[in-house]
């Protein structure tokens, strides 16, 4: 896999000039001239890059996934993330493939800001390309200012050049969270589909007793990352993808103490558990009473 170090190497691989700054670079994805041999195979680079991209010919492969940019619409990639490039075989991705933005960010330019933590806390950095942000037309135009404000002010760099870049990006990124906020919504019928998917999913795997499902199982049979997964639930239902894989558990749990003749160790078992004691734990902190109390309030 080859590893992009730095934005001047990747302005290299892409026919760019160089940048006037060396740790941040706003690129028109009409000027990169990128062919097959330049992205052969699995890349990563080691900065961050978010791009808005339209009509482009290339597909980006990032995890599983494959997306044509015929749409408007946002990626973000955090560091050392893998991706790979599917080009037409022998051409080069220049001004007639498409056109679009994409930001560069040097870890490093982030050094000592409250940005270079709180960056890694946002879980869209961590999504797959299936999972990109589809942007309105005004939507569009606001995020496109902000690109042109920022290529704009790197231009001069002086001593305040990094604030002035670094605000823009906390503005960038402060909008891109509301706009998924609002992609969550305006999707309810495919992320109730989701729901439904998901309930399904839980259901067999506690039927066919293969363990306590997981985030990360649970989203790979949703084919979604587990970041996605959890973002969407909590802006539906305020609940987060493991509180939703307890309730179901303990929806369970319920049915099997109060509609069959199962043992509570069995339950536990069944239920994943390794201890009968553990899923004792689990219950009561759920339900305030023992599974055995919970039962016997039955009969």
């Amino acid at each position: 896999m080859q590893l992009i170090q730095s934005i001047p190497e990747f302005h290299r691989l892409t026919g760019l000039p160089e940048p006037m700054h060396p740790l941040v670079s706003v690129v028109h994805v009409a000027d990169m001239q990128l062919r097959d041999a330049a992205f052969a195979g699995q890349f990563a680079l080691d900065f961050y890059c978010i791009s808005l991209k339209r009509d482009v010919l290339g597909k980006v492969k990032y995890g599983q996934h494959y997306y044509d940019y015929d749409k408007g619409l946002m990626t973000f990639i955090g560091p050392k993330q893998v991706q790979s490039l599917d080009v037409p075989h022998g051409q080069a991705l220049g001004p007639e493939a498409g056109n679009g933005f994409a930001l560069l960010v040097h870890r490093d330019f982030l050094y000592k800001h409250p940005l270079a933590t709180s960056i890694r806390t946002m879980g869209f950095f961590s999504y797959a390309v299936n999972e990109a942000l589809h942007l309105s037309q005004k939507e569009e135009a606001n995020v496109t200012e902000i690109f042109r404000k920022i290529q704009e002010e790197y231009q001069h760099i002086d001593k305040h050049t990094q604030e002035i870049i670094l605000a823009q990006l906390e503005v960038l990124l402060s909008y891109s969270q509301r706009f998924y906020e609002r992609q969550f919504i305006t999707r309810k019928a495919v992320n109730h589909d989701l729901l439904t998917r998901m309930d399904q999913a839980l259901d067999r795997w506690l039927e066919q007793q293969q363990g306590a499902p997981t985030v990360e199982l649970l989203a790979r049979e949703l084919n979604l990352t587990p970041h996605y997964l959890g973002d969407m639930l909590r802006s539906l239902t305020g609940r987060n993808a493991q509180q939703h894989i307890q309730d179901k558990m303990m929806e369970k749990a319920k049915e099997y103490l109060s509609g069959t003749s199962l043992t509570v160790a069995e339950i536990a078992y069944q239920l994943g558990f390794e201890y009968p004691q553990s899923f004792n734990k689990f219950f009561r902190r759920n339900m305030n009473v023992s599974p055995l109390e919970f039962r016997q309030s039955f009969n």
